[in-house]
């Protein structure tokens, strides 16, 4: 296999596009530390730290899930099933993911680096829950969390309350729309004995729950807002995001799927980036 279709074959096992979700959130929590744009360098090395660690998770989860995805007709053509990528070549890509980030933490500034193991323990434990708890989605939840936690410990050099807030809408959001995508492995996931809400709850109740969610999570947004004394600027951008989590919940219907992927992919990809923007330009007017 050609080189360059090597490298796109790593990217689409670890669904790299997807790092556009969360990593939005981990750039406003850097501008809130900093009180506006922070140093390049930090910038950089956030990136860099928020991509590997979410490399290595992702190439944890196809590892560990091989045999199952190799029976889910959805999965079953994913890389590491479907031999495009073999068990040894993705564990050799998590721990070379995994260096990257220790480096990237120690980049940053100690505590970071002190700090480090702890979130590879958390990102690696998410790959196992599913098979234990339907509260899979809090674990993943809280797993992306970590992201806009670190960002400010990579600008602050310490740990603060004010950074909760903006941490807490991201676990509800993430697990809001995790609930959302493991609505359409809901059968696969009661046959194989693998936990979810959908599987616990039945597609009704998991839909209520995800839209009770992703209340809480523009109520930690609009907190946030509060926290940081931020002003009309953000809040418009918050009316907005209000605005796209509706349309979101309105794509999927107890007896209608099949936009779940726009909701899943599209919808999210824009909450994660008005957020950011409405942050950084509060600041720039302020």
């Amino acid at each position: 296999m050609a080189y360059s279709a090597r490298v796109i074959s790593y990217l689409k096992m670890i669904k790299f596009s997807h790092s556009l979700f969360a990593l939005p959130f981990a750039f406003s929590s850097a501008v809130l530390a900093a009180g506006g744009l922070p140093e390049t360098n930090i910038t950089l090395w956030i990136t860099v730290a928020m991509v590997s660690a979410r490399s290595a998770a992702m190439g944890l989860n196809r590892v560990i899930d091989r045999k199952i995805d190799a029976q889910n007709p959805r999965t079953k053509n994913r890389e590491i099933p479907a031999g495009v990528i073999s068990t040894a070549q993705a564990a050799a890509f998590i721990a070379l993911s995994s260096i990257i980030f220790v480096f990237s933490a120690y980049m940053l500034n100690p505590l970071c680096l002190k700090l480090s193991p702890i979130v590879l323990v958390v990102i690696y434990l998410y790959s196992y829950t599913k098979r234990l708890t339907w509260g899979c989605h809090i674990v993943l939840g809280v797993a992306i969390a970590l992201a806009p936690l670190g960002a400010w410990i990579a600008v602050r050099g310490s740990v603060s309350w004010e950074a909760v807030p903006l941490s807490a809408a991201v676990v509800f959001w993430l697990a809001g729309f995790d609930i959302l995508y493991a609505l359409q492995d809901i059968e696969f996931d009661r046959q194989y004995g693998l936990f979810s809400i959908p599987q616990r709850f039945g597609v009704r109740r998991s839909l209520f729950i995800a839209r009770g969610f992703h209340f809480l999570t523009w109520i930690f947004l609009m907190t946030c807002g509060g926290v940081f004394h931020l002003g009309i600027v953000y809040y418009t951008g918050m009316a907005i995001v209000a605005g796209l989590l509706i349309y979101e919940h309105n794509l999927v219907r107890p007896g209608d799927l099949s936009k779940l992927d726009m909701a899943f992919f599209n919808m999210n990809g824009y909450i994660s980036v008005t957020v950011l923007v409405f942050i950084a330009l509060d600041k720039l007017f302020k």
